[in-house]
């Protein structure tokens, strides 16, 4: 079974900028190949759990203000409709027609450039608790285990360890004390799979500066619950602000 992965996705530039964000994700899809991959972006918010069942699904450009180059970027990589259906039936979730956000194919774009991996997306359900986002994750686990192959599907959570963008700065911008504050207690909870801790994560020192919507964090709890003791694998921060970091959840 391979782990799940919580990748902070940063700003959609993160896709044409080399950073160390950036060449990490190139490199981890080097050692990292799935047989699908089963991705929830903070950039897909819904109020009923949704699946896309899309064969080709497209490109989103979510976002705006950026170069055009970065409008001009596709990532082809097809859907995989059965397994899609099959988890909208047991994960009791709307199966729709709906492509690839920013959340999802600029990351998955760096790992996996040939865009030959197929992907399913899974929405990210708005006034969930932080207990049913975990469950989420440990019900998809499960489902990919009872079959065999896709126990070499790759569950990813996309989001930010911290998302603050009203106090974005430069790239290479020093990082404020409060970024650092919130990412450690993310880090040691993480490193102790202190659970509890984690599903409580809103009283965590400086949690709402860090976080003023929940959306970025949320993906991290689907990704813990699909896997068990967490790992970072990579730590950087971009714009002052945006804390870089990926765990993988072995």
């Amino acid at each position: 079974m391979l782990p799940s992965l919580f990748i902070s996705h940063g700003s959609p530039m993160l896709a044409l900028t080399r950073t160390p964000a950036h060449d990490f994700l190139r490199e981890l899809g080097r050692t990292l190949r799935p047989t699908a991959v089963v991705v929830v972006s903070a950039h897909w918010a819904s109020r009923r759990l949704m699946v896309s069942v899309s064969e080709r699904p497209e490109t989103i450009h979510d976002f705006g203000g950026f170069p055009r180059e970065l409008f001009e970027c596709q990532y082809p990589a097809p859907g995989e409709p059965e397994l899609a259906k099959r988890l909208a039936r047991e994960l009791n979730a709307v199966p729709v027609e709906r492509g690839l956000d920013h959340g999802a194919w600029v990351p998955l774009s760096l790992m996996y450039p040939e865009a030959d991996v197929p992907v399913v997306s899974l929405s990210l359900p708005t006034g969930w608790s932080n207990a049913e986002l975990a469950a989420l994750g440990e019900r998809l686990a499960a489902l990919l285990r009872k079959r065999e192959g896709e126990e070499n599907v790759l569950v990813i959570g996309s989001g930010s360890l911290t998302h603050d963008l009203r106090s974005l700065q430069a790239l290479d911008a020093p990082t404020p004390a409060w970024v650092d504050e919130f990412a450690d207690w993310v880090h040691d909870r993480l490193s102790a799979d202190d659970r509890e801790a984690l599903l409580d994560w809103q009283r965590a020192p400086q949690a709402l500066a860090n976080h003023p919507t929940p959306e970025h964090f949320q993906p991290l709890l689907v990704a813990m619950g699909a896997g068990g003791q967490a790992e970072r694998r990579h730590h950087s921060v971009e714009h002052g602000v945006l804390s870089m970091d990926l765990y993988a959840f072995a």
